[in-house]
């Protein structure tokens, strides 16, 4: 059993349940757009400075130059687009249930596309895993946090969860070739950035109001826009874009998809209230599940 792939996995989802916490504030203060856009910028300058410095720039296929594109385009414009608008209408608990419906979508579309099968152990674990979230996610839901609370339309919330699993399953499914060909998981994060950055910026030129900020941004709110995006697009992508490479896909998405568990002690050193029993159920359920794929 390759335990580094799947350790990389399980430290995405650290990433992402501490990153999706720190970024509920200011994606409401800024808004999806202007949010997304500051975190893109940001992360692609520090990640291609990372693979200047580790000189990673000519390990890249270019001859991949399609997959990169797909991938930046749905994988990470669309659907952190439809993840950031999901959080702030929604708030970090329903955003991590929806979420937690990658690993199945990615697991089908890695049967459909690269003929990839699971085991009977791995499929047990990761329905151990996914029944875990969503016991953690529906029952935690309900301790009345702040952070949680319902801003849009419950439908339109539903909505752009799946748009996001969907989108970014495929971006990371569709690069998993060049990095079968030796492509840094960094490179691919760097390129991907990049790409997304200039669509964004691109993008923002438009006088829309929608793309417009919601509230002037300050020095203090550009520094919490900024960290969450450097735990989520540059440690959490690199460490399951590697999981991805060497592992199997469906199995990694579902282990990737383990934040909704590991949020709820973040929130709980945050808010100071504990998860409710049958969410830390939940939580040891997944734990099993997560157990169930590593040991047998």
């Amino acid at each position: 059993m390759p335990l580094l792939p799947i350790a990389a996995a399980v430290g995405a989802s650290t990433g992402w349940a501490t990153g999706i916490v720190l970024a509920q504030q200011p994606a409401r203060r800024l808004g999806a757009f202007e949010f997304t856009r500051i975190q893109l910028t940001a992360c692609a300058a520090l990640v291609s400075l990372l693979c200047a410095l580790l000189g990673l720039w000519s390990e890249i296929p270019w001859h991949h130059w399609p997959a990169f594109a797909l991938s930046t385009l749905f994988g990470i414009l669309a659907g952190n687009l439809a993840m950031i608008e999901c959080l702030r209408l929604g708030g970090p608990r329903r955003t991590e249930l929806l979420l937690s419906l990658k690993g199945p979508v990615v697991a089908l579309m890695a049967y459909l596309w690269l003929g990839e099968t699971l085991g009977p152990w791995d499929i047990l674990g990761g329905l151990a895993v996914l029944a875990g979230i969503l016991l953690a996610v529906q029952f935690s839901a309900a301790d009345g946090s702040r952070s949680d609370a319902l801003n849009g339309d419950l439908g339109v919330v539903v909505l752009l969860g799946l748009v996001a699993v969907t989108c970014q399953g495929f971006g990371f499914l569709v690069v998993k070739p060049a990095m079968a060909d030796g492509m840094p998981p960094l490179a691919v994060s760097a390129v991907r950035l990049l790409g997304a950055a200039f669509l964004i910026s691109v993008i923002a030129l438009w006088p829309a109001r929608i793309l417009r900020p919601k509230e002037r941004l300050t020095p203090r709110l550009l520094g919490q826009t900024i960290l969450p995006g450097v735990i989520g697009y540059v440690v959490s992508t690199s460490l399951l874009l590697y999981a991805f490479a060497n592992f199997h896909a469906g199995l990694a998405a579902v282990l990737g998809s383990l934040s909704p568990v590991l949020v709820l002690p973040i929130l709980w050193l945050k808010e100071g209230r504990p998860p409710a029993p049958r969410a830390v159920l939940g939580a040891v359920a997944a734990i099993g599940g997560t157990a169930i794929i590593v040991l047998l």
